[in-house]
């Protein structure tokens, strides 16, 4: 999951995790008091025009603040995260359209759920297993409703072509081509009364980990489909239902769904509080942070995704400060380099020692903001280990970047275009990057992009850049859900396209331990394996950590049970939060 908007799913926020056995530890958010048990009037939720929501199809959602959000209003799960602080219960799946967690065989390449009686969508018509599977369906029709996850597609039981590709178009494709991979899913998912069953082609240990962190698994009523057309429509499974539509540009409006049946449900989810929650999209996020410190009129019933930017830090006092949550984020940022362009692994050495990232870090708003990374890997997550080739000072050695140039054997000033999102943070960030890099003996262009055009620009294999920032966290709270996504050349990179893997790495040997983490029988073998893939980018300095966020998010002062969860990848959790 990206940082900025897109593919942002982490749960990987706080999490340690061992076979048969989920746990975790790490911390959250502040309290905001004690929860009333009672009904109360509308909760807002703040967000900015750069953040709206990409999407609300729950197969398409892949941003963790909607994942989250929808998780509490509108979307049940087969399984789901419970609403709590506690980092141990927080991450560890509990029943919430199924009667259990599942069960697995077959060494974890089958499972089996049961769906509870009585669970109805929001026009009272039962919940089915055929839902359940045709939501699964949908995954599979990326060229119709491309931007979600696609981890389905990688594990479940259904053949491949020479590419690589499934031989499963989706549930759109009625063609004669795709009847044999029809035949294939309807074999690897299949339903016997309320009970389902999903057949992989490789051990999925973490299965209800995936189905708690992401929608991908969601019921869907193929009645309600329109492709594409459904991306900003939402169908309720939840205590809540969208009033009318969303408009992507200024939001929508949640009431009570009147076809929800609480006993079905867990509190420990849903309290489903407020009586109505509005989503306010536009503005800036020093405008929601100025209406949040003033904290007057509808305001002081609203809380917000959007950090606090650190121009407004010195209004963080008194009573403001007491309405703050600081919150270490489960997302970290990172420089990914291009090994097309900076093809001699000294140089890429050279350009890490000479990175200033206590400085990028004091640019962009100190220790109140970052935390230095060592990893791509978030220390929250399971098996984090801090990567051995990232030892450098966190001011960076000059002196050594200087003689592996040398080295290098390269002609210097050697030539660097730095792109990244453009910010006025971001400019002061990477002019601090630009002035380290050159004393090291490199020639640096900064390209600032604005983030409308950010991913689509570097994802293009054509383009200039030999060093992106770019920012993730986990899927789920694994580590399998961080470092093959970003760098296995296999699935990202196509003539058109990077996707996620910006610098174009493709490495045998990374590649390999990818492998074996992802048909590991167990979670701890995987995390063996995907330690050792990590320790191969640092070898190959596929990528330099910078930091990890942390959030600084306001409320208003009627705003009551406020909590930053681990289910709530560390935003505002709506499970439990009401007003006064």
């Amino acid at each position: 999951m990206t940082t900025n908007g897109r593919r942002i799913a982490a749960v990987g926020a706080i999490a340690a995790l061992s076979v048969g056995v989920l746990s975790a530890c790490g911390g959250a958010g502040n309290s905001g008091g004690s929860s009333s048990s009672a009904n109360k009037g509308t909760l807002y939720y703040l967000t900015a025009t750069s953040a709206k929501p990409e999407h609300l199809d729950p197969q398409r959602v892949y941003i963790g603040r909607d994942i989250t959000n929808l998780s509490r209003l509108a979307y049940r799960q087969l399984v789901t995260f419970p609403d709590t602080s506690d980092v141990t219960a927080g991450t560890k799946p509990v029943p919430d359209l199924a009667t259990d967690t599942g069960t697995s065989s077959n060494g974890a390449k089958t499972w089996k759920f049961t769906l509870k009686d009585g669970v109805k969508w929001q026009d009272g018509k039962p919940i089915t297993c055929d839902d359940l599977k045709y939501g699964a369906s949908r995954v599979f029709a990326q060229s119709v409703i491309p931007g979600g996850p696609n981890y389905l597609v990688s594990y479940l039981d259904v053949p491949t072509n020479k590419d690589g590709t499934s031989i499963y178009a989706g549930p759109y494709d009625k063609t004669a081509a795709n009847k044999a991979g029809q035949a294939a899913f309807d074999k690897a998912i299949t339903c016997s009364g309320n009970t389902i069953t999903y057949n992989f082609k490789k051990p999925w240990p973490d299965f209800p980990l995936a189905i708690a962190a992401l929608h991908m698994m969601d019921p869907y009523r193929q009645d309600k489909d329109q492709g594409d057309k459904s991306n900003y429509q939402v169908f309720s499974d939840g205590p809540y239902e969208l009033q009318g539509t969303w408009n992507e540009n200024t939001g929508g409006t949640f009431v009570r769904n009147p076809n929800y049946d609480k006993s079905t449900d867990s509190t420990d989810i849903r309290k489903a509080l407020p009586n109505k929650i509005v989503f306010q999209v536009g503005s800036t996020t020093e405008t929601i942070s100025d209406r949040l410190i003033a904290d007057s009129g509808n305001d002081q019933n609203a809380v917000t995704d959007r950090s606090v930017p650190p121009t407004r830090y010195s209004q963080l006092k008194g009573s403001v400060n007491d309405r703050l949550a600081t919150v270490e984020s489960p997302y970290i940022d990172y420089l990914a380099v291009n090994v097309k362009h900076i093809t001699n692994p000294m140089v890429r050495q050279a350009l890490y020692e000479a990175t200033n990232q206590q400085g990028w870090i004091d640019a962009g708003g100190g220790s109140r903001s970052y935390k230095p990374a060592h990893s791509l890997v978030a220390p929250s997550v399971v098996g984090y280990k801090a990567n051995p080739a990232f030892d450098a000072p966190e001011s960076g050695d000059v002196n050594k970047a200087k003689q592996l140039l040398q080295q290098a054997g390269v002609k210097t000033p050697y030539p660097i275009n730095f792109m990244y999102e453009k910010t006025d943070t971001a400019d002061k960030q990477a002019a601090v990057l630009k002035s380290q890099w050159e004393q090291a003996g490199f020639k640096v262009t900064l390209t600032g992009i604005d983030a409308d055009n950010y991913y689509t620009t570097i994802e293009k294999p054509s383009n200039n850049g030999d060093l992106y920032w770019a920012g993730w966290g986990a899927d789920w709270p694994s580590a399998i859900t961080v470092t093959p996504p970003l760098f296995d050349g296999r699935v990202n990179l196509t003539k058109d396209s990077t996707n996620s893997d910006y610098g174009q790495y493709n490495d045998p040997a990374f590649n390999k331990l990818v492998d074996q983490a992802q048909n590991a029988a167990s979670l701890d073998a995987q995390t063996t394996a995907l330690q050792a893939a990590d320790a191969q980018l640092g070898k190959d300095y596929a990528y330099i950590p910078l930091e990890n966020q942390i959030f600084n998010l306001l409320r208003g002062s009627n705003v009551t049970g406020y909590t930053n969860t681990p289910a709530s990848n560390g935003y505002p959790d709506l499970g439990g939060i009401n007003v006064k």
